[in-house]
């Protein structure tokens, strides 16, 4: 059986697809293709459950003409848009699509009124394969390190030694996922271990700003690392401090013990850190009983209402005593 899982983006979204590919090697013996854009593709190409990775820059017709040649048993939809369905409608063969709920989403970001699942969206990723015999081994999510990714922390930053600091994702696409600045300095001078500040280009910025206001244990790797490196530095610490976002699921897909602070967003959405079964490694901060949250189920530039108490209100002093 041959078999192609759709999932266009992100970082973390694509991870949370990994036990759908897993189960569907184990359990199936499939050969399994994932089409994704080019950006995410590392993701997946260490994966020893996925067999052939398809990726375009801006246009499906890039790859639709390989797809064709494939002659799939069937098409697991996992990303659920216009784009995707493109994709399905021109390959024509069987497929399946799991079930976004965005009319629940939007009622509880609009209404309040909350008809969302108790369901991790991985569970809703895996019922999209339930039709095949296909079945959640509980073995949670998987991220593959290539040897020569693998990173010596204590060269990064002499002084600092596996498995003794903080690592702490201080990025998110969106700024109301992400904690201010100076929230993010007072919470690493709390932290009595080093902490190291992971984050992309888009972070260089704040993690030098913060790095220079924190104190010298905090050590900003923003910008200098790429992803399986990023990875790498996650695996290797003792704690994992993060917003919401792709390295979120990446720790957790590492078994690591991860701080996860909320904004906009909330864990009711389904994307909370997922682990193996019997596995709880997380603890949340979030600012219960705000009526303004959520406020999107992605998130925005600015806070709508102008306090931004989502994360204004978040304790640093209890968040620091959890990571110690």
């Amino acid at each position: 059986m041959k078999i192609l899982l759709i999932r266009f983006s992100s970082i973390g979204d694509i991870v949370l697809t990994t036990p759908v590919a897993r189960c569907l090697k184990q359990q199936l013996g499939a050969e399994v293709h994932f089409i994704t854009k080019r950006a995410f593709s590392p993701v997946l190409e260490p994966n020893p459950h996925v067999d052939r990775v398809f990726s375009f820059e801006k246009k499906l017709s890039e790859t639709l003409p390989a797809l064709h040649r494939e002659r799939y048993d069937w098409v697991l939809d996992l990303h659920h848009n216009l784009r995707s369905a493109h994709v399905k409608w021109s390959l024509g063969r069987p497929a399946r699509s799991f079930d976004k709920l965005n009319l629940e989403k939007w009622l509880l970001v609009h209404t309040g009124i909350d008809r969302l699942p108790d369901r991790h969206i991985v569970h809703r990723y895996m019922a999209t394969a339930e039709h095949l015999g296909v079945r959640y081994d509980g073995q949670g999510l998987d991220y593959f390190i290539p040897a020569s990714e693998e990173v010596d922390v204590s060269r990064l930053d002499p002084g600092v030694a596996p498995g003794e600091y903080v690592a702490f994702a201080i990025g998110a696409n969106h700024a109301t996922k992400r904690m201010p600045e100076e929230k993010i300095a007072d919470l690493c001078r709390r932290i009595p271990l080093p902490v190291l500040l992971l984050g992309g280009k888009s972070e260089q910025a704040a993690g030098a700003r913060i790095a220079a206001t924190a104190g010298a244990h905090v050590h900003d790797l923003c910008g200098r690392l790429s992803l399986h490196q990023s990875a790498s530095v996650l695996r290797q610490s003792a704690r994992v401090a993060t917003h919401d976002t792709g390295l979120m699921h990446m720790a957790a897909a590492l078994r690591k013990p991860i701080v996860s602070l909320w904004g906009n967003t909330v864990p009711k959405f389904g994307m909370y850190p997922f682990y193996p079964d019997s596995m709880a490694l997380n603890t949340t901060f979030e600012v219960a009983g705000l009526p303004c949250r959520p406020c999107s189920k992605i998130g925005y530039d600015r806070c709508p209402k102008g306090h931004f108490r989502c994360m204004n209100d978040l304790d640093t002093a209890a968040i620091a005593e959890a990571l110690k």
